[in-house]
């Protein structure tokens, strides 16, 4: 049975638009939906795109350095 606050969300989000599904059926919100929504909420998303500036240290510059070596990978 789905979660209540997932079956809401989902009925007024746009699946890969807003969201997706990852491999073990997680909703994980898109950089598109972080802009909307117009802050960092602290809590470490993935495509967080205000570069985790809620996100208390020192998970902040872990998650920031965590980032930066994969966009590196990427980039080569």
């Amino acid at each position: 049975m789905k979660c209540l606050k997932t079956v809401f969300l989902s009925n007024s989000l746009t699946e890969h638009i807003d969201y997706y599904l990852n491999a073990q059926g997680l909703m994980v919100f898109t950089a598109h939906y972080h802009l909307q929504r117009g802050y960092c909420c602290g809590n470490g998303c993935l495509h967080c795109p205000y570069n985790y500036e809620a996100v208390p240290e020192p998970k902040r510059s872990e998650m920031q350095q965590r980032r930066a070596a994969q966009q590196d990978q990427q980039s080569r």
